[in-house]
């Protein structure tokens, strides 16, 4: 461990700072040059959250079905208190290098190779994450549009939820992805934080609103609820779709790309500030997903829909509050897919063109290239949870746990038996414990249900 004063170079030219000399490294640089500028501490967690609430709170009922309630909560604990962990070595590592992105994080620690295997976890993670937006255009869109048609609509083109998806990425998706700069929506997908706390607020006003029994829509949905104790809570619970709830929290508490961006642009920042931002974002969200989480489970019990929103739809499919928080959950999603876009694409570029100029006509390629690839898989996907599944127990692992602890075991100078690198060697092993459990249980499972 160095001390105070002294840094040292590495092979890539970076300087290697110590924690106490924090007010020189690049961020303190900032903060000394700018101290009336910069984001508050209020936007900054503001911000956060933006970046970790998504579409993963529409599968957390679910994953609440498969564990139980104390299960679930407890997983969901477990996994904030390891994502709030896992900053805390991100910005420890910033200080240490003075990097401020994680792909540079990952040159500092295996030089090219880790940068691009950065890149490419992120564009892996943001193609799923894509995929997980459009599929919610597939299964939303069609209720939306029949909440605001009297009558019976039924097979009409205008209700396949395929064809609206293609339709809506060819239209509104791909022109604003095809944009140079779109910074503009950088605000209005800011909305879809509100759009989240909205939907959580619906989910319990709903939850006194369709009864226990649920009523039966069929003949088969009849047979099947008068053969279960539907309406009685379950605490613990292990069966085979558990496999998908340590996979989905993950993918839910994603935000580590966004963590040094938002460091970056504190006002005053320090490791402090920046861990009490990431604390308080990390404990907000924490609250509203598992209160959205359990007034659905509490509304559908062992009925809950994979995607929450599917079953308001069979059941209260012309309520004016589910309405809108469909189509505002559409809105988020339509805003938000064209600015992930960006991250993916940039990511590609650099893995596979960064020694190139920049080409218009490589740009448009490899932006329809992606579009075509998250429409497809949001098509023949059958069931957003195996986008969470598939995407959390790989990309948002890595990203979540792995890639700090181990990043941080090869970078930081402190002795191996120190608490920190300890914790580090910790959280690298659990993430590929969970990592690889979930990922063969949830193959296991697909294997069974063929």
């Amino acid at each position: 461990m160095q001390r105070a004063g002294h840094s040292v170079n590495d092979v890539y030219g970076h300087s290697v700072y110590t924690e106490q000399e924090e007010s020189t490294s690049l961020l303190g640089n900032r903060s000394q040059s700018r101290t009336s500028e910069g984001t508050s501490f209020g936007f900054s967690v503001f911000n956060l959250m933006n970046a970790i609430m998504g579409s993963g709170i529409l599968g957390l009922s679910f994953a609440m079905a498969s564990t139980g309630i104390i299960g679930f909560s407890f997983l969901l604990l477990i996994v904030a208190l390891l994502a709030a962990y896992s900053i805390h070595l991100l910005l420890r590592m910033c200080l240490q290098t003075a990097v401020t992105s994680y792909e540079d994080l990952g040159l500092f620690a295996f030089g090219p190779s880790g940068k691009v295997l950065v890149a490419c976890t992120i564009l892996i993670q943001n193609i799923g994450a894509m995929s997980s937006y459009l599929f919610v255009i597939k299964s939303e869109m069609p209720a939306a549009i029949a909440g605001f048609l009297p009558g019976e609509h039924s097979g009409h083109w205008y209700l396949d939820g395929r064809l609206l998806l293609i339709i809506t990425s060819i239209c509104i998706v791909l022109p604003l992805a095809l944009l140079p700069k779109i910074g503009f929506l950088g605000y209005t997908s800011s909305l879809s934080f509100f759009f989240m706390v909205y939907f959580a607020v619906v989910v319990v006003i709903k939850k006194w609103y369709i009864p226990c029994p649920l009523p039966p829509l069929n003949h088969t949905i009849a047979f099947q609820v008068s053969n279960i104790s539907e309406c009685k809570p379950k605490l613990f619970e292990l069966s085979k779709q558990s496999a998908f709830a340590l996979p989905t929290m993950a993918f839910s508490f994603l935000c580590h790309t966004s963590v040094l961006p938002i460091y970056c642009e504190l006002k005053s920042p320090s490791k402090s500030k920046m861990q009490n931002v990431a604390n308080l974002g990390i404990v907000l969200s924490f609250l509203i997903y598992l209160i959205s989480a359990l007034f659905g489970y509490l509304t559908f019990y062992d009925n809950v829909d994979s995607e929450l929103l599917q079953g308001y739809s069979k059941y209260l499919p012309s309520d004016v509050l589910i309405i809108s928080v469909r189509l505002f959950i559409l809105l988020a999603v339509l805003l938000t897919v064209p600015l992930i876009h960006f991250p993916a694409r940039k990511a590609f570029m650099m893995m596979f063109f960064s020694q190139y100029p920049f080409s218009c006509i490589r740009h448009i390629f490899v932006t329809v290239a992606l579009n075509v690839i998250i429409v497809l898989l949001a098509i023949y996907v059958p069931d957003i949870r195996n986008v969470f599944g598939v995407v959390g127990s790989t990309t948002s692992t890595c990203l979540l746990f792995v890639y700090p602890g181990l990043f941080y075991v090869k970078i930081s100078r402190e002795d191996y038996l120190s608490p920190q690198k300890l914790g580090a060697c910790g959280l690298l092993v659990l993430g590929i414990c969970i990592g690889a459990c979930s990922l063969t249980l949830i193959t296991m499972n697909w294997a069974y249900n063929e």
